[in-house]
């Protein structure tokens, strides 16, 4: 329900291998997305309404409108007997994340947000199991960079309106919100520092391209920078990096790919007391799917708990509530 961001594909995709039937889609007109998702998916019917995709049968929504409307549709979706699955961000004020919450606790439905950084790199879950295993010891820090590409001629209009994407922390932030929480096993943190600049857009007053965030927890603490900055020479949309220290090691993630190292992504350094290499981590896996798919039929939390996803969309927003702010 909602083709505007490509992040539709991958969710769909996923499922698909794991197990999942689509039914069809809907969509608001005719998003720039629209041709490259017939090509891809060419046997998915279209349904003619929003109340007749709502009315269609299925047990999960996948949700990748424009941000700002993802709250609303993902009501509608689990009022009408639905799972959601949303693409970040899930919602992009305060009062929607309220909104879904007290949805999620009338009708018992599932509501995840896609967190793809680390759901749809395989490099995350063998960190994930490194870190589980305690191949570094106590997690303590996270450091997570977001850069990705600005791709000016391929943007929507929405995308260059607050009100609709929310801001660069509600938005790409959340992907490092989540991994912070995750490797360090908090489950909830403070924001500490939250900052948003326009330093290359001056023609876009809403535009926000650079912003960073500092979070602490009784776990540990976290560093999050993310930007739209990346060069036209790199190769992909962005340098994609997280650094996770331990006490007794560390590991970094150079999940898209390796500048002037190794060929591929999914790329992890392990340095601890007895090992110091990288790995390919390309055939890990992308548990969550199936995890979810799972969840879906036995009611539970698998593929994350529910307090984690409200979390990561609290903390987001309200480090874009303090950046704004300033």
């Amino acid at each position: 329900m909602g083709l505007d961001h490509r992040h539709i594909y991958g969710m769909i995709e996923n499922m698909a291998k794991a197990g999942v039937t689509c039914l069809g889609y809907w969509t608001e007109g005719d998003p720039e997305t629209l041709p490259g998702f017939r090509k891809r998916f060419p046997h998915l019917p279209r349904f003619e309404s929003l109340q007749a995709a709502l009315e269609c049968g299925a047990n999960l929504a996948l949700i990748s409108a424009i941000p700002s409307d993802r709250a609303q549709l993902t009501v509608k979706a689990m009022q009408q007997g639905m799972d959601v699955m949303s693409d970040k961000p899930g919602c992009t004020t305060l009062a929607q994340l309220e909104q879904i919450k007290a949805c999620v606790a009338q009708t018992g439905r599932i509501w995840s947000v896609n967190f793809s950084e680390r759901f749809e790199t395989p490099a995350s879950t063998l960190a994930s199991q490194l870190v589980a295993a305690g191949a570094i010891g106590q997690v303590v820090q996270t450091v997570g960079l977001g850069p990705h590409r600005l791709n000016r001629a391929t943007r929507p209009d929405w995308f260059f309106r607050k009100a609709c994407f929310g801001g660069i922390l509600t938005d790409i932030a959340s992907h490092q919100i989540d991994q912070f929480l995750h490797y360090t096993g908090s489950d909830t943190a403070e924001v500490t520092h939250a900052f948003t600049a326009n330093y290359a857009n001056p023609g876009d007053s809403e535009v926000q391209d650079f912003g960073e965030i500092n979070l602490r927890s009784d776990r540990g603490t976290g560093y999050i920078r993310v930007d739209w900055f990346t060069p036209d020479a790199l190769p992909n949309w962005g340098d994609g990096r997280l650094t996770i220290l331990g006490t007794q090691g560390y590991i970094e993630l150079r999940k898209y790919v390796d500048v002037g190292g190794q060929k591929g992504t999914d790329h992890v350094i392990l340095v601890n007391g007895d090992r110091c290499e990288k790995i390919d981590a390309s055939a890990a896996g992308l548990p969550y799917f199936a995890r979810l798919a799972y969840d879906i039929e036995n009611r539970s939390e698998t593929a994350m708990r529910q307090a984690h996803c409200f979390t990561v969309m609290e903390l987001a927003l309200r480090a874009q509530q303090m950046a704004d702010e300033l």
